[in-house]
């Protein structure tokens, strides 16, 4: 799948770099924050592709054990054993490979003391390289635990959509179309910053414009047709 190279996809590449680059004795933690739609999770996603990093998205309802589980199944390791031995393996997994763990929707993780110690003991144990991805607040919730928040290297926040974001977006989501500037400056200005809502509406544009027998699409040619703000819809009854 082709991925469009936008600003927070290089803030990720960038943070990784300086995290396998860091001199003997800096923190190796990484955390990106940003409000939902941002466009993190993807730009994990494709930096993990890339350098081979271990991807895994927490989930709400996961226990310590079945974290260090999902961690192993990433690696392609067995994930049986006691919590002890799950955490052992991988922290030795990791110190072995020199790769990057990446941890999505590490807000999750916040919420029990245990987690988030578990956490630095992945770090502590293996000396490798975390990546945690989460919400706007997730620098804050974690000044709770200093022993943790010491060790991150670097706080990335995650940028909001720009016009050239919208352009390397554009070929993906609207291939068949050339979105002029205006078109393209007005879905950034609506979009509340979100690359989830700009690719949306790059999506309706090639619907419309198979339909309309458009080439090209511009503010005018758009019209006053509806553009997607993730506002709720209201009846008009």
């Amino acid at each position: 799948m082709q991925t469009a190279q936008i600003q927070n996809l290089e803030l990720v590449r960038t943070a990784a770099e300086r995290l396998h680059g860091r001199v003997a004795g800096l923190p190796g933690m990484a955390v990106m924050y940003g409000p939902a739609g941002y466009g993190k999770t993807t730009a994990a996603l494709a930096i993990a592709n890339e350098n081979r990093s271990y991807f895994v998205q927490l989930r709400s309802a996961w226990t310590r054990k079945v974290i260090l589980e999902k961690i192993l199944i990433e690696m392609g390791i067995g994930a049986s054993g006691t919590l002890g031995a799950l955490l052992d393996r991988v922290c030795e997994q990791l110190g072995a490979s020199g790769r990057m763990l990446i941890l999505d929707e590490a807000d999750y993780a916040v919420r029990a003391d245990s987690i988030v110690e578990l956490i630095r003991d992945i770090y502590e144990g293996s000396q490798s390289t975390l990546l945690l991805i989460g919400e706007e607040m997730l620098p804050q919730k974690l000044k709770r635990w200093e022993r943790f928040h010491s060790r991150v290297l670097s706080w990335i926040p995650a940028q909001p959509v720009s016009t050239l974001d919208a352009a390397e977006l554009s070929p993906i989501y609207c291939p068949d179309v050339r979105i002029a500037s205006d078109l393209l400056e007005h879905l950034v200005a609506r979009s509340g910053g979100s690359v989830r809502r700009v690719s949306v509406n790059l999506a309706a544009i090639a619907e419309v414009a198979a339909v309309e027998g458009w080439d090209t699409a511009t503010l005018a040619t758009w019209g006053d047709r509806p553009i997607y703000t993730g506002e709720a819809p209201r009846r008009g009854v």
